[in-house]
């Protein structure tokens, strides 16, 4: 039996800032690096440990790439009620494209658990 993820009330992300950064090494096929700064904030009153994560990022032709993994930054944070994780990471593209993702996690007691990340674009600046 496959196991069932539900969403927590009052576990949270926030994208806090996204930016370009084109003085970065990147591959020639993505040209375009971006950073971004996000903070998963547990207002529950349970304690979540994430585990996983999920992106997708969909680009302006269709093209999709999908990552998946293992906690978060290398890390598989634990938080208390009341308590926010912030980090940073990046994605490099191709063309503009909206990324998007969830964040899964269990609670103390065992209990399956995601959040949604807010859909963000990763916009090229206008030259």
């Amino acid at each position: 039996m496959p196991l069932q993820f539900e969403q927590l009330p009052g576990l949270s992300v926030s994208v806090d800032q996204v930016l370009y950064l084109p003085h970065l090494q990147v591959p020639p096929e993505k040209p375009h690096p971006f950073a971004y700064y996000l903070s998963i904030h547990n207002h529950s009153d349970e304690t979540v440990t994430i585990v996983g994560r999920k992106w997708i990022v969909t680009d302006e032709g269709g093209e999709t790439l999908v990552v998946e993994g293992d906690g978060v930054v290398g890390e598989k944070p634990r938080l208390e009620p009341g308590q926010t994780f912030s980090y940073n990471s990046y994605h490099v593209i191709a063309e503009p494209s909206i990324a998007t993702g969830t964040f899964f996690g269990k609670t103390s007691n065992g209990k399956a658990v995601y959040v949604r990340v807010p859909d963000f674009r990763l916009e090229l600046p206008l030259v």
